[in-house]
């Protein structure tokens, strides 16, 4: 599934866009226009636009354009960015990892050739005109131990929830979420506001430490946790049956020992 890593990948791909000509548009599938975005708006405004820059806020992609409109792409669960018809990247966890046309959602096709596309299978991504980037919180990629205070502060949420809410924290899911706090030794059911101001610096290092060590493997599933996040798996670091119960919604993975 594309966490902050995997977007990260395609954003550093879709860099090749940048100075490239729209030529044309491809929005076939209503749903995943979001806000007021509509197709025939999409097909009048980008032809003729230069793509100038390319950005990410945590787990969205951000298309900047030369008429000063930004392009945002999320790519839910199961999205994937294809360029100039290669994917960016070739396994995403719990996706199907092959390219069917049925499944583009949106596309962009460059002047003198070239192409950019956005294939998600569950449909659970979108696209949008101007999308509000003040909605998120700040990336967690970028995250300093006064950020997390605050992210954190007062908070009766569990700690993974609130990790992984993207208006506090831009960019963490499930699997990076159940992977930091694992090499953090905290429970992802803590109410947030309960951690010490040594827990908080503890986690606000494990968070970027976890992100560029994953993103050195591969990807948010390349943790050291991902091979027993299963049933009846066990914790890597001292073999205890992992618990397995659901947090904010989410299926979650831990280590009832030495998580706490």
């Amino acid at each position: 599934m594309p966490e902050i890593l995997e977007i990260e990948y395609y954003r550093r791909t879709a860099m090749l866009c940048v100075g490239r000509s729209i030529a044309g548009v491809s929005a076939p599938d209503d749903w995943f226009l979001k806000g007021t975005t509509t197709a025939e708006e999409l097909g009048a405004r980008l032809p003729g636009l230069e793509v100038s820059a390319i950005r990410r806020r945590g787990k969205l992609l951000l298309t900047d354009l030369s008429d000063g409109s930004v392009l945002g792409l999320r790519f839910g669960m199961t999205g994937r960015l294809i360029v100039d018809e290669s994917p960016v990247i070739d396994r995403l966890e719990y996706a199907p990892n092959r390219d069917e046309p049925a499944w583009d959602r949106f596309g962009l096709a460059f002047g003198g050739g070239g192409s950019l596309r956005l294939q998600d299978p569950r449909r659970l991504g979108g696209v949008e005109i101007d999308p509000d980037e003040a909605r998120l919180g700040p990336d967690a990629w970028d995250l300093d131990g006064a950020t997390l205070r605050m992210v954190l502060a007062n908070s009766t949420a569990p700690l993974k929830a609130r990790l992984m809410d993207q208006g506090r924290l831009a960019g963490l899911g499930n699997l990076l979420t159940d992977e930091i706090l694992w090499r953090a030794a905290l429970a992802p059911t803590r109410e947030a506001g309960t951690l010490a101001d040594a827990e908080i610096d503890r986690l606000g290092k494990e968070i970027v430490a976890t992100l560029d060590d994953l993103f050195a493997r591969g990807g948010s599933h390349t943790g050291d946790l991902q091979e027993e996040r299963h049933l009846e798996g066990h914790c890597p670091l001292d073999g205890t049956p992992l618990t397995r119960e659901q947090v904010g919604g989410r299926t979650t993975y831990w280590c009832a020992i030495h998580q706490r």
